[in-house]
């Protein structure tokens, strides 16, 4: 500091959501720069580390623990240099999750301070996922090789040559009375707030009065580093603000809406700032705290682990002693889902594609009994059937004799001439078996139950399930789309077990049939004998398997290398080593590609204790990265 001035910078990078390494190495660049300019003090935005949009990874153990990793990278990294890099990750301590900033210095750790105020309201829910420093009572914990002693106390970094500053996070500014009220108060020089502040019309102008005014009361160097391209993920818009304050007056604005890293820097001056303190203010400070006895346990010698308890290979499938009450709730919570829609929209006919597979069974089973609750006529339920290029007779039969045992208004509608028409249409070659050919029809299938829903002023109903909605399995804006999903928060073995259970209700020979029938969404023509050549479990995996992975990594956050010592042992003889890695690949890589499809899914009952609803358990941005995920699962053994 020569003649009171210090020069920051408030850094904007590029950031993949969820991807921990890459995000650690665009963190470094910058590092490396601004050492080279010559900063002192750099902020990077709030939870830079992981990203912020991260929503429900949050929950996942591989996120947090890789975000710990990646500090002692930077401390590594930062060994030999000068410079004071402030960054943000998620951290634990004594079991809850933060949101907070670290201090980072010449490979040490100097301090992390968790974010006090944390936004609850329209697009941010960070109570979701994290405590706040209100909830934090002062204990030393072990974090990134490094002991470290934390509190709710406001925490100054005092540098060689004198300087103060504090830091804040995003929402903390916004409050009412502000952190770095205190810390003014207590002697900070300069306010550095790591943000994720998302772009709305007339936001950036409030933002930067904001900014400006708290600067101007506290007297302070204002240094604001906010997420920039990278964060932008389904709703929200990130424009990437860097910008630094000296006693309410814009020194330095960065690029809004760059598509590239960027670094803003400039000199504050602390000697003006302290000559005007001097002249104005009367400070008090205020400050609580509480203590904590700490008891250090004994070390223990490190030893071999071996998974002594017994897992079960069927999570999802209820394992009560009354098993006819289990699958009656499963059932109930369904039925009421959909009759509560049907109520409340007065609708007395419901439309209903059946292929004669397990899902479309359990969904109309479903309406049959929220007809029966309402006392509608049966008739009103319109089973529509769509034999198409890859439809055989064994499922198309099934459809037919369910149908008919069940009472319902039974419909056949060929999409064969339609989807010719349009493959003629857009030039596409019958010949040809792809994505194209494949997806059209079930696009046109879904069109027909639309149309006629609108014919009969009906609603359709979903019959995909909670397994296809993990895995993507289902054509966007076709099988994907409907009025009301009573499926969704049913997995697949759940479906096949529920099917089983009222095959047993209704004696029918149909329903068995229909459970033993391979699951195919039967988009490819048949074999030379007529029967399915489409299997879903050879394209992506079984899905015993999947449901395991879907329970694990979602009701738990487990990481992959975890999920895959599970299921080791709960399929030890069904499924060998290669073949669960080689699924478990599958699923973690389509999980997170089939993000989109997720977010706007329609209304569907939420069954047990895992749903993927974007309206309830489970939040995610659609452009997270599945790199993480996907190392872990290739280094598999």
């Amino acid at each position: 500091m020569k003649y009171g001035f210090v020069k920051v910078a408030a850094a904007v990078p590029a950031v993949k959501v969820a991807d921990v390494d890459y995000n650690v190495q665009q963190i470094e660049s910058i590092i490396a720069q601004a050492e080279g300019r010559g900063v002192e003090v750099i902020v990077f935005p709030e939870l830079c580390i992981t990203g912020y949009t991260c929503q429900d990874l949050f929950k996942e153990q591989l996120l947090l623990d890789r975000a710990e990793s990646a500090v002692i990278t930077l401390l590594d990294f930062t060994r030999k240099l000068d410079i004071i890099s402030i960054v943000g990750l998620p951290v634990i301590i004594n079991g809850l999750l933060y949101n907070c900033a670290a201090v980072i210095q010449s490979g040490q750790l100097l301090g992390i301070i968790p974010k006090t105020y944390l936004p609850n309201y329209a697009e941010f829910y960070e109570k979701r996922w994290f405590a706040s420093a209100q909830d934090l009572n002062p204990t030393v914990f072990y974090f990134a090789g490094t002991s470290v002693s934390v509190s709710a106390e406001p925490k100054l970094f005092v540098t060689t040559y004198g300087m103060k500053f504090g830091v804040e996070i995003c929402e903390d500014v916004w409050a009412p009375i502000p952190p770095s009220n205190n810390l003014a108060l207590s002697g900070a020089d300069i306010i550095f707030n790591l943000s994720a502040s998302n772009e709305l019309i007339g936001k950036h102008a409030y933002l930067k009065s904001l900014l400006a005014q708290q600067s101007a009361r506290t007297i302070s160097g204002y240094v604001y580093a906010s997420c920039g391209f990278g964060e932008s993920t389904q709703d929200l818009v990130y424009g990437g603000n860097a910008m630094i304050f000296e006693n309410g007056h814009l020194l330095v604005e960065g690029d809004r809406f760059s598509f590239s890293p960027q670094i803003q820097q400039c000199q504050i001056d602390i000697e003006k700032l302290r000559v005007e303190r001097r002249q104005n203010t009367t400070f008090i400070n205020a400050q609580r705290s509480s203590h904590a006895l700490e008891i250090a346990c004994k070390p223990v010698q490190e030893r071999d682990f071996e998974l002594q308890r017994t897992i079960d290979p069927h999570p999802f499938i209820p394992k009560n002693e009354d098993m006819q009450s289990a699958c009656e709730e499963i059932l109930n919570i369904q039925v009421a889902g959909l009759a509560k829609r049907l109520y409340h929209i007065n609708a007395q006919k419901a439309v209903i594609g059946i292929s004669g597979g397990l899902d479309s069974t359990l969904a109309l089973l479903v309406t049959v009994k929220a007809f029966d609750k309402l006392d509608l006529n049966r008739k009103g339920i319109i089973g529509i059937t769509m034999p198409g290029f890859g439809t055989t007779d064994r499922t198309h039969n099934n459809a037919v004799k369910l149908m008919n045992t069940l009472g319902v208004t039974i419909r056949e509608i060929s999409i064969a001439k339609a989807v010719t028409q349009h493959f003629e249409d857009i030039g596409h070659d019958m010949k040809h078996h792809d994505i194209t050919y494949e997806n059209s029809q079930a696009r046109e299938r879904t069109q027909i139950l639309m149309d006629v829903a609108n014919q009969e002023n009906a609603i359709v109903i979903g019959t995909g399930d909670l397994s296809e909605l993990a895995l993507g399995w289902a054509t966007y804006n076709g099988d994907h789309m409907s009025m009301y999903g009573v499926n969704a928060g049913v997995p697949k073995t759940l479906i096949r077990y529920l099917v089983t259970y009222v095959s047993r209700e209704m004696a029918t020979e149909t329903l068995l049939d229909i459970v033993d029938t391979p699951i195919s969404p039967e988009l490819i023509p048949a074999d030379e004998k007529g029967n399915i050549k489409q299997k879903t479990e050879d394209l992506v995996g079984p899905y015993e398997l999947h449901d395991f992975f879907i329970y694990y990594f979602l009701r738990y956050g487990f990481r992959p290398k975890k999920i895959f010592l599970l299921a080791q042992k709960a399929f030890a003889s069904t499924y060998d080593d290669a073949t669960i890695k080689k699924w478990l690949i599958t699923f973690c890589r389509r999980f997170f590609n089939q993000q989109f499809k997720r977010s706007c899914l329609p209304d569907g009952p939420k069954v047990g204790s895992v749903s993927l609803s974007p309206r309830g358990d489970w939040r995610m941005p659609s452009d997270a990265s599945s790199a993480l995920w996907l190392k872990e699962c290739e280094a598999l053994d």
